[in-house]
């Protein structure tokens, strides 16, 4: 099962967007409100994916449960499991044993590299393994990239007005890769880093170039996200969120553009301010509208 090529043709917006009405990745609930009042909600579901690399086990991971061969490929490529020249003989899910197996030409064994894993601060499995970082300081990000304001206040706009289950139900993150001012590829799930990993088996199995392309997610900017993100050659990184010390560290020992608090008119950057071209006032850009902002979260933004 070799990559196959995305077209030379631009991609549209939203190439792959999320399906808020998905029945499978979120369910009514009813309870009651401050004042005692019925409400119904719907809320995201949560389901168990264990993931085989051969006939190892490697981890089992909370997800929504979509795109399950995304985040397995994109999982392995992002702990340094499956390499850039890898052959994939089959991507093998089973929804009713929630099980997915990612198969290789080459002979894999990281019993060792099971031991060596740490935790990080993503929610539920998110972990890199010790090696990871040895590859950091070998990133080597595209000098030239840039990022136009007006590609950024275009991005929120388009990103934040898209259906999803971020605004339908909350309590979920959402990553986006971009080129320009276009959204590609829109991919959510209960933890940011399942997330980056959907997006990085999809640019990966179609051999999607990364120097070009711009990184959006809703979570916070940590170290984590930082890793990923540089691992995968993209040299911008933006988040509707805050910044971590370390993240911010990471960003800068690297060169990645570290652009955060991106609402609206509104963000900060702490690292790879020579990338930004401010073609376009903030009093040019329209202030986020409180209708597109996720449900339980419209009173005060907060990180999670």
């Amino acid at each position: 099962m070799r990559a196959r090529c995305v077209s030379d043709a631009p991609l549209p917006d939203f190439h792959i967007r999320p399906d808020p009405d998905d029945p499978r990745l979120s369910q009514p609930v009813s309870g009651l409100d401050q004042d005692g009042k019925p409400v119904d909600l719907r809320v995201v579901s949560e389901r168990a994916l264990t993931l085989f690399l051969n006939s190892q086990e490697v981890v089992t991971m909370m997800t929504i449960g979509d795109r399950p061969d995304l985040l397995a490929v994109g999982y392995l490529l992002n702990q340094n499991m499956l390499r850039p020249d890898d052959v994939l003989t089959g991507i093998d899910y089973d929804e009713d044993l929630e099980v997915v197996v990612v198969r290789t030409e080459r002979a894999t064994d990281y019993e060792e590299k099971m031991k060596k894993k740490v935790r990080t601060s993503g929610c539920a499995q998110g972990t890199v393994f010790g090696d990871v970082m040895e590859r950091f300081d070998e990133i080597a990000l595209d000098p030239d990239a840039r990022l136009h304001t007006s590609w950024l206040y275009a991005l929120t706009k388009k990103i934040n007005t898209q259906p999803s289950l971020y605004l339908a139900a909350g309590a979920i993150h959402g990553c986006v890769l971009c080129q320009q001012d276009r959204p590609l590829a829109y991919m959510e799930d209960v933890g940011r880093h399942n997330a980056v990993d959907k997006i990085a088996g999809w640019m990966w199995l179609n051999k999607v170039p990364a120097a070009d392309k711009i990184f959006y997610t809703t979570g916070r900017l940590t170290s984590e996200m930082v890793i990923k993100t540089a691992l995968m050659g993209i040299p911008v990184l933006v988040s509707r969120s805050g910044f971590t010390a370390w993240g911010v560290e990471l960003a800068r020992r690297v060169g990645l553009t570290l652009v955060g608090r991106a609402r609206g008119k509104r963000f900060v950057v702490l690292s790879g301010s020579e990338r930004i071209v401010y073609d376009m006032a903030p009093g040019e850009a329209e202030d986020e509208s409180p209708r597109h902002r996720r449900k339980g979260a419209r009173a005060e933004e907060t990180d999670t």
